[in-house]
């Protein structure tokens, strides 16, 4: 099978036919004459930018896609239950009920542990993409709070009944290799973090984060279930000029508590001064939002017990990430582990996680 017929191309050097596929469901009639890479990386995920000129017919100027990159790198997202997360998605259909780039195609190759998707490169918006070096005011951050309140409100009480085409969602589960992965980077990124982390969290070391993460991860099968985005930190949020709120990358698509989602977003977007005078407001305002029955909807007490559980998911997975020099540069990596250490202290995470045990009998 060569690249140009392959469901996930092997490289990026793919042909006019391979393209012309991947854009037909939604433009039909065309045709290209031409396609070139003007754009990419490649870390985390091999990504590519493409410019499209047409022969006859219409479509996108640009389109942005990307599949798991090299055996390392599809290896790792196998491990963590990753690999065919976003190309199922798009391949689902399902609406999502929020603002995000629109997914042309979606395809998963399981022999070779990898997945592309194809979607709207948001630039030709005018979006602006957004990271933690520069964090969000209150009113975006309420924004993106309400696209996470429609997903959410469509899929609550989500399961294989009331939604099989997403019978393939799993919740978030703590394996075994994930737990010694995790190990070993809150160890090297505490010590390359060390100026931004709260001396009680340094003291503690990583044990404690690992327990700690391990023990919320298994408190999001309590209370209601929803759709959750899985990795909503502020970098993968977009700006519209219109003042619409998106999110992309979804990569990390997981069935779980509604406060997952909220928190990560929340913490991860404020300052650490924006968040403590504005966290219980907004954190009212998505419960608000929520347009589930007046029965489904948390009451504030529940929800800012989980909301205080949250922390514990993001500062060890970004003192992880700031482990490595090659997946998110040190800038973020340090913003991120100030606010989420900030949170787990200020919030007591701890304390939180042993209240919502306690309640679980």
């Amino acid at each position: 099978m060569n690249n140009s017929t392959r469901a996930v191309p092997a490289t990026w050097n793919i042909g006019i036919a391979w393209m012309e596929k991947v854009i037909a469901k939604h433009y039909p009639e065309a045709r290209l004459k031409a396609f070139h890479r003007i754009g990419g990386s490649d870390g985390t995920s091999s990504r590519a930018l493409f410019a499209l000129e047409y022969a006859s017919g219409d479509g996108p100027k640009t389109v942005f896609a990307k599949t798991k990159g090299n055996w390392l790198r599809r290896f790792f997202h196998a491990m963590t239950g990753n690999a065919y997360i976003e190309g199922s998605l798009c391949n689902s259909g399902v609406d999502l009920c929020l603002e995000h780039p629109l997914f042309y195609y979606g395809a998963v190759d399981k022999l070779r542990m990898n997945d592309v998707i194809v979607m709207e490169d948001v630039g030709s918006r005018g979006a602006t993409l957004n990271d933690a070096t520069t964090p969000l005011t209150v009113d975006q951050v309420a924004t993106g709070l309400k696209e996470l309140a429609k997903m959410h409100s469509a899929f609550w009480g989500l399961n294989n009944k009331t939604h099989p085409e997403l019978k393939w969602v799993r919740p978030w589960k703590a394996s075994g290799t994930f737990t010694f992965l995790m190990k070993y980077g809150c160890g090297r990124g505490i010590q390359r973090l060390l100026d931004y982390l709260p001396a009680q969290v340094v003291d503690a070391g990583p044990r404690m984060l690992v327990d700690a993460w391990a023990e919320y991860l298994r408190s999001l099968s309590i209370g209601p279930q929803t759709l959750l985005h899985g990795d909503a930190h502020v970098g993968n949020t977009y700006l519209l000029p219109d003042g619409g709120f998106g999110f992309y990358d979804w990569g990390v698509v997981r069935r779980g508590h509604w406060s997952f989602d909220v928190g990560y977003f929340l913490v991860s977007a404020l300052s650490v001064e924006d968040r403590r005078e504005h966290e219980r407001h907004l954190l009212r305002l998505y419960i608000d939002s929520l347009t589930v029955g007046v029965a489904d909807k948390p009451g504030f007490d529940e929800a800012w017990l989980h909301y205080r559980c949250s922390p514990a998911y993001g500062l060890p997975i970004w003192i992880c990430t700031g482990a490595e020099d090659d997946y998110q540069s040190p800038a973020i990596c340090q913003n991120l582990a100030q606010r989420f250490g900030s949170a787990f202290v200020e919030l007591d995470t701890r304390d939180a996680l042993t209240s919502i045990v306690s309640s679980r009998g």
